[in-house]
């Protein structure tokens, strides 16, 4: 054990450290500090009262007035404060804010009073600050009946545990606060403890913490500390977050009738969620790992000779010659160049992986020792792996440091991604090495314990918008935090098994991603980790292995697993075939699976201009566009707890099968509209209960009454122009949809220029279609590609 003697020299250099970087860093990720409309005094507890626009306030409370001033944390814009919409009162009851959409009211400070004997021992020391949070129409959304600040030490700093407690109505329902792997089925995070920080190691599968919390009252809470953070959601009649760093409570709230009141106001804090490439919604092809370059070629022409559409090909890891080298392996890719030029030749793009962790015995481990750019220990010594996992691959890069950052960005891009190769897959973003107990250049790991992803995925974000202007960025990443929605990244959960019950976790898991104000999540289609060559299994399963033997061995149940999980990931945001399997493709399970899943690829390429308009509506509204039920159809309260089945846009409801052999599946239909299935366009009523049919070539899907769904030409890539060649009408009421195009790279739409946009308008009682609007995206005039279902 080190003496006290020994750590203190490092640790006062850490928390000095801490001071110039942040400064260093602070126009880059922090918020901007601006006057508060008021910092209240409630005998000792200042309370500091900021507007960000009508709908939102954010709420400062700490024992320091100069903590109660400071500008928000990581991942939140700077230059987003407006308190013109706000206006004061003051009374014998306390302090009122309010706008036009919410009203904020600070209960005047109680009079201080002799504490009973019990309370001599047992009673809170901080001043009470109690408040409530009123929206449009007059009614208590929020009821806020206590903080704390807990003094302790953390990786030998005197700080505080640090929370707020609100009052939990026997009716509210929760949502959000990131990745969380725990459920199987139910969605509602009430009742539930949730340990909200990144950890790869969690037994449910990785978690990822984006401290939003939305509740079905109508608000959402923006928590503003990025350490560790414990929620207790409606236990016991109370809702806390309890942070275990910090010196002040910071959180916002905002206030929304609808999804788009709330996530609009989200991305006005944090940044708003970029259209990706076209490319990002058709097929990615990706393994643990293609081994060379041979390989990479021979899997993109067996797609191109079996006319299955794709999109991007994915180079995993150790394609390096040491973890950190930062280099291509000459002996398995002997030209990067020229492979990437055969690929784009094919219509096709290409994803690399760059791992942020430095061998020590690599070319660059000593330079970035003497520097100072990776994460320290208690001594000063840079970190090497993590001896509870048996790691030895080496120190990890210090994100926090912009010189380290600058750093990373420029020799990945120089020595890796200029090879032709179009975007980076920054993997490790959680990290799998703690911070926890160490150091980074700006404080402890344990302070910042969630902020790696959002520096170092944007550092690459902005370093690619620099490289290539007008061009739009696409990373793949494992983890995130507030505001990572804005990098361009695409996310996954990490590390799964292929299993069924893993399969029934993705679904929740992702709807609460997705709430959580991050739109493009996915995951491994078929799970990533190892999959065993036999099965404890006993039923027949419903696709044949035959031919399947290479690559699952007597696993027989994995190939109908494997088409589940595709048909699945046919309505995610995207669709990415992954593993650590001899073979992934579309044909390595056998051709019952092939038929099946070749299918789904060509539905998926049909839907890409349903797709694309989603995600147009999703920067312009900041509404994720695959989305639990409770946001379409706030009024049913069926729909609270339902996380086996979502919308994926606003016409599709879709209900993945997740059980072996399971050929007929329950599914809600939400009140409130009729419903057609997909399949064979049969129209039911909502707010029931009903037993589908599933066969093995079908995923539980419907359409939603008065929806218009726009499907495309066969295009065997997004490079290739597609035209919109029918338009799928399924009456009931009127409807209306707005079809977005462009070209698919460029930043122009940021500009407001490059793109054609029709809306498209259903007239139910006439039975007729109307367009306003480019008819670029159409084969035909939209009205002659008018298919009614139903009829």
């Amino acid at each position: 054990m080190l003496s006290s003697r020994k750590r203190k020299p490092f640790l006062r250099a850490a928390l000095a450290g801490f001071v110039s970087a942040l400064a260093l860093t602070a126009t880059l990720t922090t918020g901007a500090k601006a006057d508060p409309i008021a910092v209240l005094d409630r005998y000792g507890a200042f309370v500091s009262v900021e507007g960000y626009g009508a709908n939102v306030v954010r709420v400062t409370i700490a024992t320091e007035k100069d903590q109660a001033l400071k500008g928000p944390g990581y991942g939140l814009l700077p230059g987003a404060v407006d308190n013109s919409g706000f206006h004061r009162t003051s009374d014998q009851g306390g302090d009122s804010f309010a706008s036009s959409a919410l009203t904020l009211h600070v209960d005047a400070a109680k009079a201080p009073r002799v504490p009973s004997t019990m309370e001599k021992y047992f009673a809170p020391q901080l001043p009470p600050v109690t408040l409530q949070v009123k929206n449009a129409r007059g009614e208590v959304v929020l009821n806020m009946d206590g903080w704390s600040m807990a003094p302790h030490t953390v990786a030998g700093e005197k700080t505080y545990q640090v929370g707020a407690s609100f009052k939990s109505p026997a009716d509210e329902h929760y949502y959000g606060m990131g990745q969380n792997q725990q459920s199987v089925g139910p969605l509602d995070l009430r009742g539930r403890t949730l340990d909200c920080k990144h950890w790869y190691d969690a037994p449910g599968g990785e978690t990822v913490c984006v401290p939003v919390l939305v509740s079905s009252k109508g608000y959402a809470i923006v928590w503003d500390n990025p350490a560790e953070t414990v929620l207790n959601a409606g236990i016991n009649g109370a809702t806390s977050l309890t942070s275990s760093v910090g010196e002040r409570v910071s959180f916002f709230v905002i206030t929304g009738d609808t999804p788009a009141d709330i996530y609009g106001a989200y991305a006005r804090l944090t940044g708003k969620t970029p259209i990706p490439p076209k490319a990002a919604f058709g097929l990615i092809q990706s393994k643990a790992r293609y081994d060379s370059q041979d390989e990479i070629l021979r899997v993109a022409k067996t797609y191109r000779q079996k006319k299955y559409p794709l999109d991007i090909m994915v180079i995993d890891w150790f394609y390096w010659t040491r973890m950190g080298q930062l280099d291509i392996n000459p002996a398995e890719f002997p030209n990067p160049d020229a492979m990437n030029q055969d690929l784009h030749a094919m219509g096709m793009q290409s994803i690399i992986s760059i791992w942020p962790r430095f061998e020590t015995s690599g070319r660059y481990f000593n330079e970035l020792d003497a520097k100072g750019y990776l994460l320290k220990d208690e001594d000063g010594r840079s970190v090497d792996g993590l001896p509870f996992r048996s790691d030895r691959t080496g120190g990890l890069i210090d994100v926090t440091n912009p010189d380290a950052r600058k750093w990373f960005w420029e020799h990945a891009r120089d020595n890796v991604l200029s090879h032709g190769f179009d975007y980076p897959w920054l993997d490790e973003t959680e990290p799998d090495l703690v911070p926890d107990g160490f150091f980074y250049s700006i404080g402890s790991g344990d302070r910042y314990h969630n902020v790696f992803p959002l520096l170092h995925v944007e550092n690459a974000s902005q370093g690619l918008r620099a490289w290539r202007p007008n061009r739009r960025p696409l990373i793949l990443s494992r983890a995130a935090y507030l505001g990572s929605q804005r990098t361009g990244a695409l996310f996954w959960s990490s590390d799964i098994s292929p299993q069924w019950e893993v399969l029934a976790r993705q679904i929740p898991t992702g709807l609460n991603m997705t709430a959580s104000g991050i739109a493009y999540w996915g995951n491994d289609i078929g799970g990533w980790q190892y999959l065993p060559q036999t099965t404890s299994y006993t039923g027949t399963p419903l696709v044949s292995p035959a031919g399947a033997e290479e690559t699952v061995g007597q696993n027989h149940d994995y190939p109908e697993l494997m088409v589940r999980w595709f048909q699945y990931g046919t309505f995610l945001p995207t669709l990415r075939l992954h593993g650590d399997r001899k073979h992934t493709e579309i044909w390595a399970f056998g051709p019952e699976a092939e038929a099946i899943m070749a299918r789904y690829d060509t539905l998926r390429y049909a839907l890409v201009p349903y797709l694309y308009a989603q995600a147009k509506a999703t920067y312009d509204t900041g509404v994720p566009f695959m989305r639990a039920l409770w946001m379409d159809f706030p009024h049913d309260p069926t729909v609270a707890d339902i996380g086996t089945e979502y919308m994926f846009g606003p016409a599709f409801l879709v209900a993945p099968v997740t059980e072996p052999g399971q050929t007929r599946k329950q599914v809600y239909l939400p009140a409130g509209t009729d419903w057609y299935n997909y399949w064979t366009n049969e129209k039911l009523a909502g707010g029931q209960w009903v037993t589908v049919a599933s066969p093995i070539d079908q995923i539980p899907l419907f359409v939603r009454a008065g929806s218009i769904l726009p499907l495309g030409s066969a295009v065997q890539s997004t490079a290739e122009k597609q035209k919109i060649v029918a338009l799928k009408v399924y009456p009931g009421r009127d409807a209306s949809f707005t079809v977005y195009d462009d070209d698919g790279l460029s930043l122009d739409y940021e500009k407001g220029k490059g793109g054609a946009t029709a809306t498209l308008h259903w007239d139910d009682h006439a039975g007729k279609l109307t367009a306003d609007g480019s008819r670029e995206p159409f084969a035909k005039a939209p009205a002659d590609l008018v298919q009614v279902m139903g009829h």
